[in-house]
């Protein structure tokens, strides 16, 4: 079982640059949620390495916009 994203952080340009874990104290950066989430270490997340475009991790559809990172970051 791995860990969850909880919360996250954002730039003022409103892009994400760290996440909270569940059971961490403090956060971690996007770059360590990236490697994480590509060897099944979050559950509710994953990275996505798309050609000609920025890496990026995005939590998990689920039907739900609250738990989605933009959201957490309260970039609205």
């Amino acid at each position: 079982m791995g860990k969850k994203v909880i919360d996250a952080k954002a730039d003022a340009k409103g892009n994400i640059t760290a996440v909270k874990l569940a059971g961490n104290a403090g956060f971690t950066s996007l770059e360590t949620a990236m490697r994480m989430a590509n060897k099944g270490l979050i559950d509710n997340a994953h990275a996505v390495n798309r050609a000609g475009a920025k890496p990026h991790l995005r939590t998990n559809p689920n039907g739900k916009t609250g738990d989605n990172l933009d959201d957490m970051a309260g970039d609205k």
